[in-house]
């Protein structure tokens, strides 16, 4: 833990720091404690980013250059939960005045992500050799993506880094929340549906062929139900090798045909038209678009700026192109929600806020409230469509089940009426 330096006088501490216009500084700076030095050189107008008594400067530049930074080529990203616990941590030790380094060094050696650890530490390195926090995480889009690097530099730039790193914490805690959500609409029936076609294949695979193995004995004719499921599973029995293998591929070949981009526009139009759950979907893309948006204008970053940032981090490439074309109009002159508008991917009611917004100069404000407002929205969605999914989802498999043990028992009901 960091403790302050406690000295009976004045003493005279080294530090490196940054100025509003980006401007590496350093010197020294007379006080009676590191705490008072950092506060004064705030009241400066001077970001610290690495403050120790006059005497260890040497010692730290010996450390350094025995021990010299190396790039990061950890290609493993990380987790979105890690991210957000970091910079709420981030944020409450920069408001308590502690030099970045010391917080870079702190939170990477806490850290229970090897990975994530290394690379808070070599970002420590490079913030201590002289680099700007934000040109440091740039070196890692593993971990920190453009919006977190862009609203880093607006922090920096404006002198106000403890705020952009609280409302960072809020996005991706909100975004975090909002992945949740998805995953709760789509896991529960992928689920049932999983479960439905087992039980489904045990019973073609050991039930049935004992019932078929019947049935050629007593040589009766089979109703037309009982010989649709009788060859259901003479094929399952017979192309099971085949049927396997293609159920094993099938992820990985729908992963492959996402990765272009016909493979990206076919399936997310697909989903964002698909019966409830696409209008979830389409929800959950309007309040990303929206938080993203309203967290960078806030934080100072530019408008075309903001807008080429959020159409990256949209997650879906029907929203990503609508942004894009949106930024194209802006760039000529237009407003933000008459191409909005154009693009039909947005409510109406969503471009007709954003002009408001425009009009009176809140824009931030007010798509923070959209955001709200479709948050809410998603989780009573979400809500309702679980309620909903379970009980057509087990009367479902009760049908299928049902008709096949019908079926299979057709014939016997026909042999017993015939012998009475």
């Amino acid at each position: 833990m960091w403790r302050p330096y406690r000295v009976t006088s004045m003493a005279t501490f080294a530090y490196t720091g940054r100025t509003r216009a980006g401007n590496v500084v350093n010197g020294e700076r007379s006080a009676d404690t590191i705490e008072a030095a950092v506060a004064a050189l705030r009241r400066d107008q001077v970001v610290v980013t690495r403050i120790a008594p006059a005497k260890a400067k040497a010692k730290a530049k010996a450390k350094a250059s025995a021990d010299p930074a190396k790039p990061s080529r950890f290609a493993r990203r990380v987790k979105a939960k890690n991210l957000a616990i970091f910079t709420r941590q981030f944020s409450v030790m920069i408001d308590a005045g502690l030099p970045l380094v010391q917080c870079l060094e702190i939170l990477g050696n806490q850290e229970e992500d090897k990975n994530f650890a290394k690379i808070i530490l070599q970002t420590r390195a490079d913030v201590e050799a002289g680099a700007s926090l934000a040109d440091a995480m740039k070196k890692h889009p593993t971990a920190f993506d453009g919006l977190f690097t862009n609203m880093v530099a607006a922090g920096e730039a404006g002198g106000i880094l403890d705020t952009i790193l609280k409302r960072l914490a809020i996005y991706i805690e909100k975004n975090v929340k909002l992945k949740g959500q998805v995953k709760s609409a789509m896991i529960y029936p992928i689920a049932i549906m999983v479960m439905a076609a087992g039980v489904v294949a045990v019973i073609l695979w050991k039930v049935i062929p004992t019932f078929a193995a019947m049935f050629a004995g007593l040589g009766a004719e089979l109703p037309l139900p009982t010989r649709v499921v009788i060859a259901l599973s003479n094929g399952l029995i017979r192309f099971f090798p085949f049927i396997a293998v293609a159920l094993v591929a099938m992820p990985f070949g729908l992963r492959q045909y996402y990765a272009t981009d016909r493979g990206r526009h076919m399936v997310d139009a697909v989903t964002m038209k698909a019966p409830v759950l696409g209008l979830i979907i389409r929800k959950i893309a309007v309040a990303r678009f929206c938080r993203t948006l309203a967290t960078l204008i806030s934080s100072g970053v530019p408008i075309l700026d903001g807008l080429e940032i959020t159409a990256k981090t949209a997650g879906n490439v029907i929203i990503q192109d609508a942004v894009m074309a949106t930024r194209k109009s802006i760039e000529r002159g237009e407003t933000i929600s008459a191409p909005l508008k154009e693009t039909k991917v947005f409510p109406s009611m969503v471009t007709q806020m954003i002009g408001v917004g425009e009009a009176t100069g809140a824009l931030d404000t007010m798509l923070g409230k959209i955001a709200d407002f479709y948050e809410e929205e998603v989780d009573t969605a979400v809500a309702g469509l679980l309620t909903l999914m379970e009980p057509i989802m087990i009367g479902t498999l009760g049908l299928i089940v049902g008709g096949i043990v019908i079926a299979m028992y057709m014939p016997i009901f026909s042999m017993i009426s015939h012998l009475t």
